[in-house]
């Protein structure tokens, strides 16, 4: 099911308090000293979270395709969809979902938050993201002045562009303006902001359907272009009381990504269709084609990358300093997977839960 306007409502009535907490910094997971909690068997429901964009196709199609329902067995799959990371961090530390496909920054200050008792499990999808102008911008210091879109304040986006920013000493020369990526897509058509740094489908629709062009495309600012655009991550509590429901999930995102990459038509057909179910409207099919041009679905997160993540985030301004992520990321489901497929495991890049 859809997460309510009401939800959506109370959601951002405590983000400011949720963005203090990240200000604030926690402790990491390893100093937790409670013991870990027992395994209770296959939960009877788990709440599973996700965006109805591309960049969260694997989640759609494992839930158009009924591969999360049929790993699950006799566990119920209960849905909610969200519009930016911050409302479902909230959802997650709020105890109201269990496993939730997130961008990287939302991810790592939900870690930060819970005081280490949410960890990062597995990826789904890689780039995707870019910053798209009006025409007439054809160069970075044309953007002065100018006023640019992101879907929210510190989510994965905003952190890009606000590095990014500072790096060409454009901070404080660019307004940046926090929006729901439709509120976006209308705003730039109305002449109300002069561009944005979105996450597919909603650069692909800048640029098919209200006249944006490409002025930077994200993956040319990290080594072989991989970026993690959208990680699974779990309450740990849960993962302890029932790992094999976990590993359903999992698995079923597996299937997802495996079913996408043997049939890409079809794959964009079921997240058009999935999209449409859940907003009430489909992309276009040059939109569609563009988006799915631009990512790269696969469970690995990337993780090396999350220090300089997180050294992002400081540099961003949207926090005081880099925290400690040791601790952050939990493969060992993911790769016990993988090792019966006969698949090779993901990097932890040191960050692994011990």
């Amino acid at each position: 099911m859809s997460v309510s306007r009401k939800y959506r409502f109370a959601s951002a009535a405590v983000a400011v308090l949720s963005t203090a907490a990240v200000l604030a910094g926690c402790s990491r997971a390893e100093e937790n000293t409670g013991a870990p909690a027992a395994d209770q068997g296959p939960a009877a429901e788990v709440r599973l979270g996700y965006f109805p964009n591309v960049t969260h196709a694997p989640a759609i199609i494992g839930v158009e395709n009924r591969y999360f329902a049929d790993e699950l067995g006799s566990t119920t799959l209960t849905t909610q969809t969200f519009n930016s990371g911050t409302e479902e961090v909230n959802a997650l530390l709020g105890g109201s979902l269990d496993i939730a496909f997130i961008g990287s920054g939302p991810a790592i200050n939900a870690f930060t938050k819970s005081e280490g008792t949410i960890q990062l499990i597995g990826g789904a999808v890689s780039s995707g993201a870019q910053l798209v102008v009006k025409p007439e911008i054809t160069s970075k210091e044309q953007l002065s002045g100018k006023t640019i879109a992101t879907p929210s304040l510190g989510n994965t986006q905003d952190v890009a562009l606000k590095k990014w920013l500072h790096n060409e000493n454009l901070t404080g020369s660019v307004n940046v303006a926090n929006m729901d990526n439709p509120q976006t897509f209308d705003a730039f058509r109305g002449g109300e902001v002069d561009g944005g740094w979105l996450p597919e489908p909603w650069s692909s629709r800048l640029v098919q359907d209200a006249g944006a062009h490409v002025l930077l495309d994200e993956k040319d600012l990290w080594p072989d272009g991989k970026f993690p655009t959208t990680v699974i991550i779990v309450r740990t509590a849960f993962l302890q009381e029932h790992p094999e429901t976990v590993k359903a999930v999992l698995n079923g995102s597996l299937k997802a990504t495996d079913w996408a990459a043997a049939n890409p038509a079809e794959a964009k057909t079921a997240v058009n269709t999935g999209i449409k179910n859940l907003t009430g409207s489909e992309l276009g099919g040059p939109v569609l084609d563009r988006a799915f041009a631009n990512i790269q679905l696969s469970p690995d997160p990337n993780s090396s990358t999350f220090p300089q993540l997180a050294q992002d985030s400081v540099t961003a301004g949207v926090v005081g300093s880099a925290d400690d992520l040791k601790g952050f990321i939990d493969l060992r489901p993911l790769n016990e997977l993988l090792a019966e497929q006969g698949k090779p495991a993901v990097d932890a890049g040191g960050l692994q839960k011990n």
